[in-house]
């Protein structure tokens, strides 16, 4: 079995779990399986990167496909010049923000739209049964690196360069991936009337990661970005993970915002341009999104945790935008995938249309609607342990939903849990209205019963 097949993504130890002949070998399986003609290849800055990218060119040129190689570019530019080149299929080399000794890939189908389960079944299928067909005519690979142009053009246009700033932001690349594409960025940001000023940190792709893995979900990694915000005098924070799918931000004091938070000011921009628009969001912690929502008019759908859940249902219900508490942040006008530059942009669109800083439009937020943040759990048997605290719980609940694991409404808190799509955890949400108190006797509440 290749355990580097994960529920929706590839992500495994180097040397054991993905190697390059496993990478060509997925590469084949992948051509077959989509019959693409033509597949776009990215890669992150990790060291391993580039032969795990040259495996999976050869790997694809012996199936016969055309290769659209981007060198080294955030996965949603794979996602666009997928789309915009009418490519079958697109391939983004990386892991993320996972430990150096990993690495993976995320794959996606013509027009960026994420692969069926069956067909991602049939790959792993394919690449389990190490078959070698005999190599098929008319591969080729092609340096596509002019496609960055039409990629930067296209979210200039979508959050409306001249209507930015002047702002000032510190910016933290992690020394992942994010580098030049936010200076080409930046670049034609400022053609297009912006006015930005951007205090770059880590910027430079390294792939021996010399401050630390970029994960700014993790606590610890937060500080040096919010120092910097304050030593700069900046209107915000911005870092990014290794593949800039995921954009962090921080206040002009510092302050992490939380991502639901986020959520709702992206439903609020997006409400703003388009009154009644429907908005996906997932359930983790929903009450400060509902809010802004209600006040755009728009209409509210829960969608389970994950891209290909959150995408599908996008499309399903044309969604206008949709958002993720764990950073990802999904717009219709982007193929309805998940982008971590435009979110950051139409953050600062919000601070230069209403001259209100980010610390008072979060501030709001934070008083009326304070949340744990996710708490891990490693229990035995995740279900089991979710049946647990609904057979404590639930009778005092007003509602009881099961989009994504267990979520029970008491009024004035709610708690959702859940299993990790991708880690042996149980994770938990717990969100109140207006009292911090709440928060802590209903995480306090599930730790007895968990521990119990």
């Amino acid at each position: 079995m290749t355990s580097a097949f994960k529920t929706y993504d590839i992500r495994g130890r180097l040397g054991t779990e993905l190697t390059t002949t496993i990478a060509h070998r997925i590469a084949r399986a992948f051509a077959r399986v989509t019959g693409a003609e033509a597949v776009v290849l990215a890669r992150d800055c990790r060291e391993s990167s580039p032969d795990l990218a040259d495996a999976v060119a050869a790997g694809l040129i012996a199936e016969g496909v055309r290769v659209l190689d981007l060198g080294m570019a955030g996965t949603e530019e794979m996602y666009f010049a997928t789309a915009h080149s009418g490519a079958g299929g697109g391939i983004c080399v990386t892991a993320s923000h996972n430990p150096r000794e990993y690495n993976g890939m995320k794959l996606v189908g013509s027009g960026a739209v994420p692969l069926p389960n069956a067909a991602f079944a049939r790959i792993r299928a394919l690449t389990e049964a190490a078959s070698d067909p005999d190599p098929m005519p008319g591969g080729v690979r092609e340096e596509r690196s002019d496609l960055r142009a039409a990629y930067v053009s296209h979210v200039a246009s979508l959050v409306g360069a001249s209507g930015l700033g002047p702002l000032r932001l510190v910016v933290n690349s992690g020394n992942g991936a994010a580098g030049p594409t936010l200076d080409a960025l930046a670049e034609g940001l400022a053609k297009g009337g912006a006015r930005l000023d951007l205090v770059r940190m880590h910027h430079e792709p390294d792939g021996s990661f010399p401050n630390g893995i970029p994960n700014p979900l993790l606590p610890e990694n937060r500080p040096v970005t919010a120092a910097a915000v304050r030593a700069a005098g900046a209107d915000m924070g911005v870092a990014f993970d290794g593949d800039f799918d995921r954009c962090f931000l921080f206040d002009g004091e510092g302050g992490f915002v939380d991502g639901e938070h986020v959520v709702a000011l992206l439903a609020a921009a997006h409400l703003a341009r388009e009154p009644g628009a429907t908005i996906v969001h997932d359930p983790r912690v929903i009450w400060a999104v509902e809010d802004a929502v209600r006040r755009g008019r728009g209409r509210s759908v829960l969608a389970p945790t994950g891209h290909v859940f959150l995408k599908a249902a996008m499309r399903e219900h044309g969604a206008i935008y949709g958002g993720e508490m764990s950073a990802h942040h999904y717009f219709r006008g982007f193929m309805s995938c998940d982008s971590g530059m435009i979110p950051w942009l139409l953050v600062c669109g919000l601070l230069s249309s209403t001259g209100q800083s980010l610390t008072d439009l979060v501030g709001a937020m934070r008083r009326d609607f304070p949340s744990s943040g996710e708490i891990n759990f490693r229990v035995a048997d995740v279900a089991a342990m979710v049946s647990r605290v609904e057979a404590a719980l639930a009778p005092k609940a007003r509602q009881v939903d099961r989009t994504d694991g267990l979520s029970l409404d008491f009024g004035s808190w709610r708690l959702n849990l859940r299993a990790s799509n991708t880690e042996p955890l149980m994770r938990l949400n717990v969100e109140a209205k207006g009292d911090a108190g709440l928060v802590a006797d209903g995480v306090a509440e599930v730790r007895r019963i968990v521990e119990a």
